[in-house]
């Protein structure tokens, strides 16, 4: 009996450690600059996650992710100065929020677990449980887009918007609703009050099963964190304007290379990769000092549970899987939401520029969420510089 229990023990310990990335002492050691004494008190003070080797009982294993937090504050160190600035890139939070978080790897929506939530909800399901709405949510879109542009329709908002000054949180969603179903629109959802992935995927020219993975999408990356865009949004938010306003200032941070276009630089680099070979694509990628774009990120050093989901039933198959292989054998990176819009895209055969269309519409939603949140707040968010140029 003791021996099955321990062959028990031992496979639901490899099943744990297999969910997460795991390295030995000598990685550990390596990432964290430091003697073994040092590691062993981490781990005696609970701040670095420990596992016996299933395979080898007399070595443990280190958790990557704790690893990689206690790196971010070792070389951040202890000046002021040094926590302000990092906390603007990956750093500790600094405005309070209720809506959404990365814990350990997990993404949470008003502390539900985001991607349990994206496996069952729609859209509508996100923005009533983010807008804290009394009422079920219609996402509907108006007959015929006022533009093609997602710019200009947001600016036709903003011409008879009313600042969201005094104004309640219901008649914000009423607003926010009218917001993302314009917004649907122009991306190319048809019109009516239906379920917003049928009229994307209808729109598309896809079907029940594209609908399935375009509704799981869309909820999965309808708000994460304090993103650039989110900022942004929430940034004019803060100085009591319309909804509109934050929402553009929104898709504007998203409409940059390192955020939004980041599937369109995927799919330059696969290109790449098809005229000469993955290697040599990515090798000549990493040679000019960029990030390669699809993978890896910084809040999941053991995979972006997004793209996960979203690779979830899509076959990635012939030269992009080839590709996808390469990558993480080259760079240890793992998958990211953007490849995995890339991915549906190929697969459902989507619009070209579906993976900025989902992510627009989708964060649109947790946009407006975070414009509501500041308001309530009633703060402005006006932080200091640091000025290390000359005094007269």
């Amino acid at each position: 009996m003791e021996a099955t229990d321990g062959l028990a023990y031992k496979s639901i310990l490899i099943h744990i450690i297999n969910m997460t990335q795991w390295i030995d002492r000598a990685t550990s050691l390596a990432r964290l600059r430091i003697k073994p004494q040092t590691l062993y008190a981490y781990v005696s003070r609970g701040r670095i996650r420990m596992e016996p080797d299933p395979h080898d009982n007399r070595r443990s294993l280190y958790n990557a992710e704790d690893i990689a937090a206690l790196t971010a504050k070792r070389k951040r160190g202890r000046k002021p100065a040094a926590i302000a600035e990092s906390s603007m890139a990956w750093g500790e939070p600094s405005i309070m929020t209720t809506l959404s978080t990365v814990n350990r790897g997990c993404l949470y929506y008003r502390g539900q677990d985001a991607i349990a939530f994206a496996r069952r909800a729609s859209l509508e399901d996100c923005a009533k449980l983010l807008w804290g709405s009394a009422e079920d949510v219609s996402l509907s879109a108006p007959a015929g887009a006022p533009s093609d542009d997602a710019f200009n329709a947001l600016a036709s908002h903003i011409a008879h918007a009313a600042p969201t000054l005094g104004r309640g949180r219901e008649a914000l969603a009423s607003d926010a609703a009218a917001i993302v179903g314009t917004l649907a629109a122009v991306c190319g959802a048809t019109p009516g009050n239906g379920p917003l992935h049928d009229r994307l995927a209808e729109g598309w020219g896809g079907d029940k099963r594209s609908a399935g993975k375009i509704r799981q999408a869309l909820v999965a990356i309808a708000d994460h964190d304090f993103n650039a865009s989110t900022f942004a949004a929430r940034v004019t938010a803060s100085t009591g304007a319309s909804l509109a306003a934050s929402v553009l200032a929104g898709l504007c941070a998203l409409s940059g290379p390192r955020h939004g276009g980041a599937a369109a630089a995927l799919f330059d680099l696969i290109d790449d990769a098809r005229r000469t070979d993955p290697v040599t694509a990515i090798d000549r990628w990493l040679a000019r000092g960029i990030e390669p774009p699809g993978f890896g990120h910084p809040l999941y050093p053991s995979g972006d549970p997004r793209g996960e989901l979203m690779l979830e039933g899509i076959e990635v198959a012939g030269f992009l899987d080839r590709f996808r292989v390469a990558m993480t054998e080259r760079t240890g990176r793992l998958p990211n939401c953007d490849f995995g819009l890339a991915a549906m895209t190929v697969s459902l055969g989507l619009p070209p520029d579906a993976p900025f269309r989902l992510f627009l519409v989708g964060r649109s939603v947790g946009w407006c969420a975070h414009a509501m949140e500041q308001c309530e707040q009633g703060i402005l968010i006006r932080p200091r510089g640091r000025y290390v140029g000359a005094l007269p």
